[in-house]
């Protein structure tokens, strides 16, 4: 009981929950708890090394600390990132859209823990990058480890990487709203609601977690008074040019970190190397700097409040510059975003002190802050994500218009003077050319095709009171080895073969529901197939029965996949199908009571076709119309494309010859088209068709062969009489008399449909040669009390109809295919005709399936009838 329970835990808990969004919002709420906590130690650690670093330079000297601390410091984070996760380099973002657009990008445990320490050395050291970007790559490392422990689909697991970046932005920055936009506007560009739904609970979870364990819970209260932030609307050509401004150095900032980078990689140093050297240079410049230089989050109060000169503003903006592309080139894992903001608002603070001078304005703290969000949108693009995170950071809507004015315009110009963010840029030097397809999961042709485009809707399955020895014999002449337990419609189980190998087969006692898999593993009919492949590799599993609220409707098998991928290399996706075009048509007197329709394909043998549906024709007083249809890519125009009809021409002229020579109405015509059955369907339904007659095969090349959709989908959707033929090895039917015809019969109007067409078949021959007819009933060796009343009178009315010798065959048998192979050959039948209902061929027998072993196993003809419904 214990082992059941554990089994129906793992499969069904844990497998279906995989692929669904049940569980979504507790995992991006982990996520975001993991993400706070990562984003509050790296503050503190930074904050730690840094107050040591000034401790130190109080008491030694700048000049004999800073070089030195950045040197130590810098290359000990390039050794730990060179030797351990060099993954972990660079800020971050770049690797996040990477991982997201499906390129191999490791986002581990391993890779956070690294980014972690590694940044805290480099900031630590001096370095004038920034947390956030890195604190969004550690939170995103730190969702793609828990969907390794937590089952999810691929599908789902990039949402999981998206709400981890949210939530590392938002605990950066404590700003939530920034964090969803920043996914929204930048990574994953999707707005659907499981996007949107993990990334606000995983960046309101990691903004709360970080402010808890900061200080008491509030949210910003702002890093100016309201009274200092203004807007008026004479100050809005002084904002279009703060934009301007910021667009064009933010794309010449972009080109220089990526000069920076190149020039440090042609080098062909080592990556500890050139962080300590970047930390040396970057120590030395900072010490013959004024001291606020040597505090890069005072410095930015410092800027933001306007306590610095414009000439002390002006040589941090130069200043900062020239130190981010030191260390941004070196490779050290550090962000661009807390460079940006600081830029920014210096720039703000310049523009806004002309503007002040020019106009006795004193909005010079409102432009600092709209400075920020403008430069932050000429660096990385995302116009949305910088207003929300400024206004965030202070709460006060006076920066809404100002910073929606200068965004904009930043944009455009950055824009017009180089397009592309600078993760998109250095994502290109990494060699990943992404384009908004690849982005789009839609585009993949395995997200947008689902369970139900790929399954077999026609499934064998069997009973669970069925015994062990008769699944063997099932499993012998089938083609599956494994099947679905029914009771009721309902599944309530899986057998394959590796279960059978493990229990006593002699056994006839045993029944499948003592060794079945219970609860097995299932798929809805309208999951992706990106679910379906994620389900099959996870659980090893070697078919997936697929569901339609809780009925089973198909199943999918590792083959039917692969062939889904073969149809997408012979591109028979993504076109829409053009309507099919009539290249070759005659028409004979309509003078038959009905129609009957015989597609014929290159394959088959139309004399042998013709004689059957001639002797039906005359039988039934129909016309008979003959198809040839010319299949063509689906990406092409058949009323367009040039095809060989040389083959097809000629079989209509043998066909027509041959229905003048038999008296018999024909008409004739070749379609190019894209879809078979489609094409014999609108056929059937436009011209008012009474039976279809088709050739099939048990092998072969041609779409012909049985179980074949083309088949499949006919049986199913044809309002018509079906009559299925296959000619037996040699096209030995008639063979001159000296077999016979065997019908077994199991009740049923198909059944019966096959009795009154016995004439007609036995026209073929001629009058003396009519080969002996036997009625065939198969019935269990544990079936008692049998009534054989209706079998003698189906051979007493058969008798009366037909001059030849008509006999009942009774004989009990477990097996009905195995009676009926054996029939045949004691009985010397050329010809056998069974009944088919509307489920299609794979569904035929309470057990096994006869239409396909008597197909395989015999060399002689079967004829399958199925009446309309």
């Amino acid at each position: 009981m214990i082992k059941q329970w554990q089994e129906w835990f793992k499969s069904q808990h844990f497998a279906r929950g995989s692929i669904s969004t049940r569980y979504a919002l507790i995992e991006a709420c982990l996520i975001g708890i993991f993400s706070g906590l990562a984003a509050l130690f790296l503050k503190e650690g930074i904050n730690f090394l840094g107050s040591y670093r000034l401790q130190l330079v109080d008491k030694w000297g700048a000049i004999a600390v800073l070089p030195l601390f950045g040197l130590i410091l810098g290359s000990m984070a390039g050794l730990l990132v060179e030797n351990v996760s060099p993954e972990a380099a660079g800020g971050g973002i770049p690797q996040i859209k990477a991982a997201l657009a499906r390129y191999k990008i490791p986002l581990s445990l391993k890779v956070a823990v690294v980014k972690l320490i590694g940044t805290i050395l480099v900031l630590g050291a001096g370095l004038t990058l920034g947390r956030r970007a890195p604190t969004v790559h550690i939170g995103a490392a730190l969702a793609g480890e828990l969907t390794r422990f937590v089952p999810t689909s691929p599908e789902h697991r990039r949402q999981m990487i998206a709400a981890g970046a949210a939530a590392g932005l938002a605990a950066g920055f404590n700003t939530p709203i920034a964090g969803v936009m920043f996914v929204v506007e930048e990574l994953l560009r999707d707005v659907s609601n499981l996007t949107l739904e993990t990334a606000i609970v995983a960046s309101f979870t990691g903004a709360v977690v970080s402010l808890i364990l900061q200080s008491p819970l509030s949210l910003s209260e702002g890093i100016l008074s309201s009274e200092n932030l203004y807007f008026i609307p004479q100050d809005i050509p002084s904002y279009l040019l703060l934009g301007v401004i910021a667009g064009v150095l933010g794309a010449i900032f972009n080109r220089s970190v990526l000069f920076s980078l190149e020039w440090n990689q042609k080098l062909k140093i080592p990556l500890f190397v050139r962080i300590g050297v970047a930390g040396l240079v970057s120590g030395l410049i900072i010490s013959f700097l004024p001291s606020f230089f040597r505090d890069n989050a005072g410095l930015k109060d410092f800027l933001i409040k306007g306590e610095l000169t414009w000439e002390e503003t002006a040589l941090a903006f130069l200043a900062h510059y020239i130190l981010t592309i030191i260390a941004a080139g070196s490779g050290a894992p550090g962000g661009l975003f807390a460079p940006a903001l600081i830029m920014g608002s210096a720039l703000g603070y310049l523009v806004g002190d002309v503007e002040g001078y020019l106009s006795g304005s004193s909005a010079v703290a409102t432009f600092s802050l709209v400075g920020m969000g403008a430069l932050f949108t000429g660096v990385v693009r995302v116009p949305i994500t910088a207003i929300i995170i400024v206004f965030e950071l202070n709460g006060n809507f006076n920066l809404v218009l100002p910073l929606m004015i200068s965004c904009a315009v930043a944009y455009i110009s950055a824009e017009t003077f180089e397009k592309g963010s600078v993760y998109q840029h250095l994502l290109r030097a990494m060699g990943m050319e992404l384009q908004e397809e690849n982005n789009d999961a839609q585009d993949h042709f395995l997200s947008h095709l689902t369970a139900s485009d790929v399954m077999q809707s026609q499934v064998e399955t069997i009973s669970s009171d069925l015994t062990i020895p008769k699944v063997l014999e099932l499993m012998t002449v089938s083609h599956h080895r494994g099947f679905p337990v029914v009771d009721d419609t309902d599944l309530v189980g899986i057998i394959t073969q590796s279960d059978l190998v493990k229990v006593d087969s002699t056994n006839t006692r045993l029944k499948v529901d003592e060794i079945m898999t219970r609860n097995p593993i299932t798929v809805m009919a309208n999951a992706s197939l990106t679910d379906v492949m994620y389900l099959l590799s996870r659980y090893q599993l070697s078919r997936l029965p697929v569901l339609q609220d809780s009925r089973l409707v198909g199943i999918i098998t590792r083959t039917d996949i692969i062939r889904a991928e073969v149809n997408e290399l012979k591109g028979d996706r993504g076109f829409k199908p053009q309507p099919a075009y009539t290249i070759y048509q005659t028409c004979s007197p309509a003078v038959g009571k009905g129609c009957m329709l015989v597609p014929v394909a290159k394959e088959d043998d139309f004399r042998g076709l013709f004689k059957i549906a001639r002797a039906i024709a005359t039988y039934y007083h129909y016309e008979i119309e003959f198809v040839r249809v010319i299949k063509i890519p689906k990406h092409q125009d058949p009323r367009t494309t040039k095809v060989d009809t040389r083959e097809a021409r000629h079989l209509m002229h043998n066909l027509e010859r041959m229905g003048r020579k038999a008296k018999i109405s024909v008409h004739t015509k070749i379609i190019v088209g894209h879809h078979r059955s489609k094409i014999v369907m609108d056929i059937i339904k436009t011209q008012h068709i009474n039976l279809l007659l088709m050739g099939w095969k048990q092998n072969g090349e041609s779409d012909e062969f049985i179980f074949s959709r083309l088949i499949d989908s006919l049986i199913n959707q044809a309002p018509c009489e079906l009559i299925l033929v296959k000619l037996g090895d040699g096209q030995s039917y008639p063979n001159g008399g000296s077999g016979s015809f065997l019908v077994p019969t199991a009740g049923g109007p198909n059944a019966e449909e096959g009795l009154k067409l016995l004439p007609a078949f036995l026209s073929i021959y001629p009058e003396n040669k009519f080969p002996p007819v036997y009625l065939t009933k198969v019935h269990s060796p544990e079936e008692t009390n049998i009534d054989f009343r209706n079998l003698h009178l189906e051979v007493k009315k058969l008798r009366n109809l037909v001059k030849t010798e008509v006999n009942p065959l009774i004989i009990s048998s477990p097996s009905v295919i195995s009676a009926i192979l054996h029939l045949s050959q004691s009985q010397n039948a050329e010809l056998v005709i069974l009944g088919a209902s509307r489920e299609s061929l794979l569904q035929q027998a309470w057990y096994g399936n006869i239409p396909e072993s008597i197909a395989s196993k015999l060399a002689t003809t079967v004829i399958i009838i199925r009446l309309p419904s």
